[in-house]
C-alpha cells in the first residue's frame, strides 16, 4: 500500500520539513563516507545520497555530485516496471547499475534503493550510489566490455540478504573485499535514511510530510519558471569542440536553446554514438541540463524534481549525447562536462553577467590496476583530478578544483602512498594556465606519479587540443596533457602500462578569463606576479 498527500500545509511547515529532507540526505551521505572502506569513497567522497517520493520523483539530493542524479532519476521507474509496489515490504533493498535496463549512467556507480514504510504504508525511497573503483583494465567498444551489468533486482528481501545475488556480483569484481565493505556502507546509509523519515512522519504526521514533499516540488517549479522568465526570450546557439584520448579527431557538439516566457527548450546535436566510453545515456544528459540551467536561472532552486518541469530536452537517439544500447558509457562524465560548456556558452549571449567563463571542461582521470608486491592481491585505484574554474564577472576563477558535474575530493598523498604501490612526486598548480582578463581564470593542476610496481594504467582527459574559452574579451585557459617518462610503451587510446620506476605526469586544463585583460587592476597584476599566475 502506498500513501498520497491529502492535506494542505502552510509555508513554514513546508520549509521546516524541506530542511529535514536536506538534513536526512546529508546525514546519509556522511554515514556512507564514514562507513566505507575504499579510498574512492572514504577519502574522495565519490558517492551521493537522495530521497524520492513513491513515484520516483526527487524530493532532495544531498550536495554531493550532480552527475549522480542521472543514476537516481532512472532507477525507481525501472524498479517499478519490474517489481509491483503491492509486492514490496519493509526491508526490501534493490540494487542496480545498468545504463539501459537499470537507470544508471555507467556501471561503476552501483545504486541501492530501499522503500520506506510508515505504519505499513509505503511513503518514499531512500537511495544512494557509490562509485566502485573496480571495473578496470577493460575495453570500451561497447557496454559488455565495461563491467557487470546489474538490472534492478532485490539484494535484500524483507531484510534477508539474497546471498546468491551478492556472491554473483562479488565474483565479477576484481577487488571483492572492498566491494562488499562499500556495499555494506551503502546499506547503512539507506537504513539511516529510512529511520529518519519514519521519525519525521511520527513527528509531523505522514500526510503532512507527504504534502510538504509535493509542495516543495511545486515551489522548485515556480522558482525555475521565474528564473527562466528573467532570461530574455530568444534562441541562442553554441558549438564547442570535444577531444578525448579515445578518438583521433575532435568532435563537434552543439545546442540550440529557446527561451519563451517561463519555459526553455534545449535541442542538442552530436555525432553518432561511437565505439568509445564517453557516450551519454539520456538520463545523464538530463542531469547535466538540470544542473547547468539551474546555475544560470537561479542557484537557490531546491534540488528536487519540480525544477525539471519547465524544461524540454531533446537529442537524437543513437548519438553521443543520447546513446542507445549497446554503446559504452564508462567515461560519460567527459562529454557531460562539455554539455555544461554548451549551455553556458549559449546562455552567456543572453545573460553574460550570470555565466562564468569556461572551466577546465574535463574530468582528468587515472585508473591504476595491478598486484600488490608480496601478497599478489589485486588492487584498483581511480584518481580524478581537478582543474581551473572559470572567471566570473566580478571575481577570479578558483584554482585546482573539481567543476560542474563532478565534485569529488582530493585524496591525500599519505593515503595514496600507504595503500597503493605508487609515489606522488609532484602535486602543484600549473603557473599561468588560467586565461587572462579583467578577472583571471583558475589554474589547472600537475600531478606526477611513479609506479613502484608494474601496473596497468588508463588515462582520460579533455581540452587536450581545444582550450577553455573566455567571456567578454577574456583569454583562453591552457589545455591539458600527459607526459610519460622515457621507456614507457606508447599508450593506445589512453590505455597502457607502467613498469616499476616509470613515471606519468598529468596536467589538467586551466579556465577562461572574463573581460579584457587591459582592464585588470594594477593591484591584481601585482598579486598575479607574486603568485606566478602569468
Amino acid at each position: 500500500m502506498t500513501a498520497t498527500a491529502s492535506v494542505s500545509v502552510d509555508p513554514i511547515t513546508v520549509e521546516v520539513i524541506g530542511s529535514s529532507f536536506a538534513s536526512i540526505a546529508e546525514e546519509m551521505g556522511e554515514a556512507l563516507v564514514k562507513a566505507s572502506y575504499s579510498t574512492n569513497i572514504k577519502e574522495r567522497r565519490d558517492c551521493s545520497t537522495a530521497l524520492f517520493d513513491v513515484e520516483g520523483q526527487t524530493l532532495c539530493q544531498a550536495e554531493h555530485i550532480p552527475m549522480h542524479l542521472g543514476s537516481f532519476i532512472g532507477i525507481i521507474p525501472h524498479i517499478l516496471k519490474r517489481h509491483p509496489v503491492a509486492e514490496m515490504k519493509p526491508g526490501d533493498v534493490f540494487i542496480g547499475n545498468d545504463a539501459y535496463e537499470g537507470g544508471g549512467t555507467h556501471l561503476p556507480d552501483i545504486v541501492l534503493a530501499e522503500p520506506v514504510f510508515h505504519e505499513g504504508v509505503m511513503i518514499a525511497w531512500a537511495v544512494n550510489t557509490a562509485h566502485h573503483s573496480d571495473f578496470a583494465d577493460r575495453g570500451h567498444a561497447h557496454i559488455y566490455q565495461e563491467g557487470l551489468r546489474i538490472p534492478p533486482i532485490r539484494l535484500y528481501d524483507g531484510g534477508v540478504l539474497m546471498k546468491d545475488v551478492q556472491e554473483l556480483i562479488l565474483l565479477n569484481c576484481q577487488v571483492p573485499r572492498e566491494r562488499l565493505s562499500d556495499l555494506r556502507a551503502q546499506m547503512a546509509a539507506n537504513r539511516l535514511g529510512v529511520e529518519r523519515l519514519r521519525a519525521l512522519c511520527g513527528k509531523y504526521g505522514r500526510d503532512t510530510v507527504l504534502a510538504a514533499g509535493k509542495a516543495l516540488q511545486d515551489y522548485a517549479e515556480r522558482k525555475m519558471r521565474a528564473g527562466i522568465a528573467s532570461i530574455p526570450d530568444g534562441t541562442y546557439r553554441f558549438s564547442d569542440s570535444f577531444d578525448n584520448p579515445e578518438i583521433d579527431e575532435p568532435l563537434t557538439f552543439s545546442v540550440e536553446i529557446t527561451v519563451k516566457g517561463e519555459e526553455m527548450t534545449l535541442a542538442f546535436d552530436s555525432p553518432p554514438q561511437m565505439r568509445a566510453g564517453f557516450n551519454m545515456v539520456y538520463t545523464a544528459l538530463l542531469s547535466t541540463v538540470y544542473y547547468a540551467v539551474k546555475t544560470v536561472a537561479d542557484p537557490t532552486i531546491p534540488p528536487n524534481a519540480g525544477l525539471a518541469r519547465p524544461l524540454t530536452v531533446t537529442a537524437t537517439e543513437g548519438t553521443v549525447l543520447n546513446c542507445v544500447h549497446p554503446a559504452a558509457v564508462n567515461g560519460r562524465i567527459a562529454a557531460c562536462q562539455r554539455v555544461v560548456d554548451l549551455i553556458h556558452g549559449a546562455l552567456a549571449q543572453a545573460v553574460p553577467d550570470r555565466v562564468i567563463a569556461a572551466c577546465s571542461g574535463a574530468v582528468a582521470s587515472a585508473t591504476f590496476a595491478g598486484e600488490q608486491p608480496g601478497s599478489g592481491e589485486l588492487w584498483v585505484y581511480l584518481e580524478t583530478i581537478g582543474g581551473g574554474s572559470g572567471a566570473r564577472a566580478n571575481k577570479d576563477g578558483l584554482h585546482g578544483v573539481h567543476v560542474h558535474m563532478t565534485n569529488t575530493s582530493n585524496l591525500p598523498v599519505e593515503a595514496l602512498e600507504l595503500e597503493y604501490p605508487l609515489t606522488l612526486l609532484r602535486y602543484e598548480l600549473v603557473d599561468g594556465s588560467g586565461g587572462d582578463g579583467r578577472q583571471r581564470g583558475g589554474m589547472g593542476l600537475r600531478r606526477v606519479y611513479r609506479a613502484e610496481a608494474p601496473c596497468r594504467l588508463n588515462v582520460d582527459n579533455s581540452r587536450l587540443t581545444s582550450r577553455p574559452w573566455g567571456l567578454a574579451g577574456g583569454g583562453e585557459g591552457q589545455g591539458g596533457s600527459f607526459v610519460f617518462s622515457e621507456g614507457v610503451v606508447p599508450f593506445v587510446k589512453g590505455d597502457g602500462a607502467l613498469e616499476k620506476g616509470q613515471i606519468v605526469e598529468i596536467i589538467t586544463p586551466g579556465a577562461g578569463g572574463y573581460g579584457p585583460p587591459s582592464e585588470r587592476s594594477a593591484e591584481a597584476r601585482a598579486r598575479d606576479r607574486a603568485e606566478q599566475r602569468q
